[in-house]
């Protein structure tokens, strides 16, 4: 009952006082009734018109509706910044235990029985005898070691001179001279020997010239004992160097 009674004081304090409408007249007409004619003047009651503010009226809230169908994906963004390092992992499981170390030998020792005399080229000092050929990494035919195994190697050579003859011999590695085996003409004959270390790359070739005629020119050796020997061997292989 007390809800309708306010309902109602609100709807009263919501009416308006409207005008009434102004009767139609004519040209003739006058605005007063003219003096002495007996008439009375016209009186208008004021017409009330019911206004109502909806706002008042304001129902519950309605249920809420179904989803409408998703729009069209928007351009890219531009990259953002890199964000900060993350933290350090955990460690990681051990792997799998390596392959045995594999050691790399290469080795030769070899020997000459026959005297040589100089000509008008030059000549590769051949040997007949084989002291230490491992895997015939030298050619004995060739007289030549070839390098299978890159790294740093050790060679040394061994001549013994002929009397009142020059002695002059060349340690080569492939093409070029990289040391001498020289002994100037002497009444007596002496041993003469050359060492150093090369590193050699794969197929390297080294081996021991003899000089070509301008001299008389020999180095002597007999059946009987070894004088001339050629020797080499691997130090340390280029991969355990890297």
């Amino acid at each position: 009952m007390s809800g309708i009674l306010l309902l109602l004081l609100s709807l009263s304090c919501l009416v308006a006082t409207v005008p009434p409408p102004v009767p139609c007249r004519h040209c003739c007409d006058h605005l007063e009734p003219a003096e002495g004619s007996g008439a009375q003047p016209r009186s208008y009651a004021p017409e009330v018109r019911t206004y109502i503010n909806m706002t008042i009226l304001k129902g519950d809230k309605g249920d809420r509706g179904e989803r409408g169908t998703p729009g069209k994906a928007g351009l890219e963004g531009p990259p953002g910044s890199i964000g900060p390092a993350g933290s350090k992992g955990s460690k990681g499981q051990a792997g799998l235990p390596g392959d045995p170390c594999k050691v790399q030998y290469s080795a030769f020792s070899v020997g000459r029985r026959k005297s040589l005399h100089s000509l008008d080229s030059y000549q590769t000092l051949v040997f007949d005898t084989v002291f230490v050929n491992l895997d015939d990494h030298f050619n004995m035919f060739k007289g030549t070691f070839i390098c299978h195994i890159p790294g740093i190697y050790f060679f040394n050579v061994n001549i013994h001179t002929w009397n009142f003859k020059e002695t002059y011999l060349h340690i080569m590695q492939n093409d070029t001279e990289r040391a001498i085996v020289y002994a100037q003409p002497s009444d007596r004959s002496i041993m003469q020997s050359q060492s150093l270390m090369l590193e050699l790359e794969l197929s390297d070739e080294v081996w021991v010239r003899l000089y070509k005629r301008e001299r008389e020119n020999a180095i002597y050796s007999d059946d009987v004992d070894m004088y001339i020997t050629f020797s080499g061997y691997l130090i340390k292989p280029s991969e355990e160097r890297e």
